[in-house]
């Protein structure tokens, strides 16, 4: 572990969303905010241990992003299989960016904790009539360790037990809310969120869930390009939120861009159907249209290189070749095959009017996880006192620059659990529950209109997306100065007159939070001047260890420009003052 920066002695005023004053509350011990496998766990944990603990969530309680993914969790489960394999796997995939230690919490952890997911009531795939759970094999992976459920919907399965377990034990959820903003106490520390519910009853409108603990399960950011493999509510919400607040933010610029998506056009736009890896890892091969398979030669594992490395395969032959996309081809596999290991790849593809029993499918990246996220230790606890992140949201050390197949549920399920246990022990040592106080100056963040959201996906997606440059991050980083400018005119009446400020509401909010994201994002890119990972520079197309084997860390400051420094060295440093507890 690294230094500890710098922390401010006393709480800065708020920086919030231009929104209504709360016009309800409810009290909790811990509000987890998301639905996903790492927001459920994390709630799971603490109701079970007596927490008085609410759920929010952005749609219905299984519509996070966990129920979309299709190949698997990764776990050393298998005969022959250890967490020192899996271990030595995620660093290699990681592009010495990794926190070895966060990583080895992961590996050695995660065979127990899919245990206890099987316990909770998740049906895993079998390999026989002895019950042994079926292993695949992904990207970057030198073992089958990869466990999935209903051939290709393993997400769908981990998703439908958590939600039946909250269910059962009638946790309060509150569906259909959007995040707002953190609430602090007098001397800084975590009270509780803002959020805004959508819909009939008591709830309707701006309100708070006042809470010691807050848990940020939010899910990604991938709705800031213009094709991802995210759902719509995919808006850096939890990030976003946590910048406002002070707290760091973290590697925001690996952004991993998935090999294999279904390829819907040129201008193809919003989230798009994804060819899961484990369809190349049981033997579909990559080719381009005159059939050479391209990835074979480029690394040992060909098609099942790490994602990072096909993506650039993928992009760097199209280029080669003038082409929009390259084909996955797995007619090989039969009919059979398709139907029963991948059935909702197979629908998807055929309800696009291909079928890939007879042809092959065509693909080409687009952006699919984020690597960085809030700034966490191996307990979930960010840089503000009473706030952790988990999953996707949260920047655990675990991905380094570019994250191994499969390790992002196991990454929610192990540190949900650890963040449980923290807010446990934090409830059990006695501390009294913390009051919002409302901050002594409150500055408002200007809004965004709606469509500008799309102006945000395009700029980003040409200039910061699988190539990036100085030029193209250039041009990215003035579309959303212009932006940002455009939303100050507006708010403060300097605008022309048939430029109306936009109305505080749901559509307004998250462009607002995918342009705060956005900006960090490409910050972040232009600085590291190399290539490591899925962060790929054109103009800088080589690995620097000695400058850039180092994290960049962002905090938005209250004039809301950015601080940013570099930490000494691939670990990523303590959250919180040694001895402090959250």
């Amino acid at each position: 572990m690294t230094g500890q920066p710098s922390a401010p002695t006393a709480p800065r005023p708020a920086i919030r969303l231009p929104a209504p004053a709360p016009g309800w509350a409810e009290p909790a011990d811990v509000v987890v905010v998301g639905s996903g496998v790492a927001g459920l766990t994390a709630a799971l944990r603490c109701a079970a241990a007596g927490l008085r603990t609410v759920v929010v969530t952005k749609a219905r309680l299984d519509d996070g992003s966990t129920r979309w993914a299709q190949g698997g969790i990764a776990a050393a489960l298998g005969e022959g299989d250890t967490p020192e394999q899996h271990l030595d796997d995620t660093l290699v995939a990681g592009a010495g960016l990794c926190d070895a230690d966060a990583v080895r919490l992961l590996v050695t952890e995660g065979p127990d904790a899919v245990r206890r997911l099987i316990d909770t009531g998740a049906v895993f795939d079998k390999a026989d009539a002895a019950g042994t759970i079926a292993l695949t094999r992904e990207g970057g992976h030198h073992r089958r360790r990869i466990a999935h459920a209903g051939g290709d919907a393993t997400g769908a399965e981990i998703s439908r037990a958590l939600v039946e377990a909250v269910r059962a034990r009638a946790i309060r959820t509150v569906e259909n809310a959007l995040v707002l903003d953190l609430l602090t106490d007098a001397e800084g520390r975590t009270a509780g969120v803002t959020l805004h519910v959508m819909g009939e009853g008591r709830h309707d409108g701006v309100g708070a869930i006042h809470a010691p603990a807050v848990v940020l399960a939010t899910g990604g950011m991938g709705q800031v390009f213009s094709a991802t493999t995210n759902p719509a509510v995919s808006t850096g919400d939890g990030v976003a939120l946590a910048l406002r607040a002070g707290a760091e933010v973290s590697d925001l610029e690996f952004v991993q861009f998935h090999p294999t998506v279904l390829f819907l056009g040129a201008d193809a736009e919003g989230q798009q159907p994804l060819v899961s890896e484990a369809v190349r890892g049981e033997g579909a091969y990559l080719v381009d249209a005159g059939g050479t398979r391209f990835m074979v030669g480029r690394h040992e594992l060909a098609e099942l290189a790490p994602r990072d490395i096909v993506a650039k395969g993928i992009t760097g032959r199209m280029l080669e070749q003038d082409a929009e996309h390259m084909y996955l081809d797995g007619r090989h596999f039969g009919a059979e095959m398709w139907a029963e290991r991948f059935p909702t790849i197979l629908a998807a593809c055929r309800a696009h009017g291909i079928d890939p029993v007879t042809e092959p499918i065509p693909v080409a990246p687009a952006a699919h996880y984020a690597s960085g996220g809030i700034r966490t230790d191996r307990s979930g606890r960010a840089t503000l006192p009473g706030l952790y992140a988990c999953g996707e949201t949260a920047c655990t050390g675990v991905h380094g620059a570019n994250r191994l197949a499969s390790n992002s549920l196991l990454e929610g399920l192990v540190y949900a659990e650890r963040i449980a246990e923290a807010i446990v022990a934090a409830h059990s040592a006695g501390a009294p529950a913390p009051v919002p106080a409302e901050p002594a100056r409150t500055e408002t963040i200007p809004l965004l209109a709606p469509e500008q959201r799309f102006a945000i996906q395009r700029a980003m997606t040409r200039g910061a997306g699988v190539l990036r440059s100085e030029a193209s991050l250039a041009e990215a980083a003035e579309t959303l100065s212009a932006l940002r400018a455009q939303a100050g005119d507006a708010t403060a009446g300097g605008a022309p007159a048939e430029a109306k400020p936009a109305e505080p509401g749901v559509e307004s909010w998250e462009a607002t939070n995918l342009l705060c994201v956005a900006r960090v994002l490409v910050d972040s890119a232009r600085r590291r001047t190399e290539t490591r990972g899925c962060h790929w520079r054109e103009d800088h197309p080589d690995r620097d260890d000695t400058h850039w084997r180092r994290h960049l860390v962002t905090r938005l400051n209250q004039d809301r420009t950015l601080s940013v420094h570099t930490t000494d060295g691939a670990g990523l440093p303590a959250t919180v003052p040694a001895g402090e507890t959250p």
